[in-house]
């Protein structure tokens, strides 16, 4: 892990919300950009190529840095998450839930859960996050709880449908098992699964849950004062047109990536910098 508030900064260059980051007050930025490089950390141990013995240990590591962080002993390097914790109330459960959506993916290669289990983990490695994001928003703690849920949901479900080539080369498939079924897809093995001439009824359905959330969300945001909405906002806004940049594209090979780019990001965030 890089140390210090500009490593966290660093490591928040390369994200799609580097640019709404920048826009929150020193004190939430600060905070913000910890939250993301302890994320970043953890989700960079589940993706390694290291044995999966060697990653559970070092997600262990990290949940005793976590554990040890709440019971006033900071670890070496982690006095800027602690002043995070403090200042804006972080939870504890947030922190140990995003480790153990970490240990979900170095456990095993996911492939095909079903969608309540889909689910669970999408709380984990998302809404998890969302739960920490939103206190340091400064939301109101029950459309700040509702928020993270939605809108992490949306955002790990449209994560997961664009990165379905990149995962399958992992040996995972997130696609849920209900959506496979119903595009008449029976091999959960990943790469098989998405050169599936019916791929593309299986990412739709996916798409129209994470469309279900976006709606969620917007509401939410809607009935939230700007300055506060303004961040999420974005968030929203990137990924909501990545996914709509999906679907017409559709999911059948080949397929192209999707992304925006950097002057596209700095547009969107430029549009809700003013409050």
């Amino acid at each position: 892990m890089i140390h210090g508030t500009q490593g966290a900064m660093r490591r928040a260059g390369g994200s799609s919300f580097y640019f709404a980051m920048r826009m929150l007050p020193r004190e939430r930025r600060e905070s913000i950009f910890e939250v993301y490089s302890f994320c970043k950390t953890v989700d960079d141990i589940a993706d390694s190529n290291e044995s999966r013995s060697l990653r559970l240990k070092r997600l262990e590591e990290w949940r005793q840095n976590i554990e040890a962080l709440y019971a006033g002993r900071v670890p070496e390097g982690l006095d800027a998450l602690a002043r995070a914790k403090e200042r804006f109330s972080l939870q504890k459960k947030d922190f140990l839930a995003v480790i153990e959506g970490m240990e979900m993916d170095s456990v095993e290669d996911i492939r095909a859960p079903e969608l309540d289990r889909l689910l669970f983990y999408c709380d984990r490695v998302a809404c998890a996050v969302g739960r920490l994001c939103v206190r340091i928003f400064g939301m109101d703690d029950q459309d700040g709880e509702l928020l993270a849920h939605h809108l992490g949901s949306a955002l790990q479900l449209t994560n997961i449908l664009r990165d379905i080539d990149e995962d399958a080369a992992s040996g995972r498939l997130y696609l849920p098992r209900e959506a496979l079924e119903l595009a008449g897809i029976h091999t959960t093995e990943p790469k098989l699964a998405i050169s599936s001439p019916d791929i593309d009824i299986a990412c739709k359905f996916v798409a129209e849950q994470a469309r279900k959330h976006f709606l969620k969300s917007e509401e939410i945001l809607a009935r939230t004062p700007r300055r506060v909405a303004r961040v999420p906002k974005i968030m929203e806004e990137v990924y909501l047109r990545m996914l709509e940049k999906m679907i017409a594209r559709g999911w059948s090979q080949p397929r192209d990536r999707v992304r925006l780019s950097r002057p596209q990001l700095l547009r969107i965030a430029l549009r809700h910098a003013i409050v």
